[in-house]
């Protein structure tokens, strides 16, 4: 089920069908990642977990990946209702 999972969020980025929330921007400058490390860990990478909002119920996945430089990076991402997938924060490891 994963498999299929990390399948859609690779399709996502590869037809820029994605967004990415303020916090994952702030998170990534701070960690002097760029857009295109964000998206080589998520064509590259794999699922660590799945997770489960407490609040909303929706379900999240954390990516781990490695970014340009061969760093290895992890993202929490979503699909959001609308079908695009939410990079809702990124962060080095």
């Amino acid at each position: 089920m994963l498999e299929s999972v990390i399948k859609q969020f690779r399709e996502k980025i590869r037809r820029k069908e994605y967004v990415m929330t303020l916090h994952a921007r702030r998170e990534m400058l701070n960690d002097r990642l760029s857009i295109h490390d964000v998206e080589q860990a998520v064509l590259l990478g794999r699922i660590l977990e799945r997770q489960k909002d407490r609040i909303t119920g929706e379900r999240k996945y954390r990516v781990r990946g490695e970014a340009l430089d061969g760093s290895m990076i992890e993202l929490i991402l979503k699909l959001s209702p609308t079908g695009k997938l939410v990079i809702i924060t990124v962060y080095d490891i």
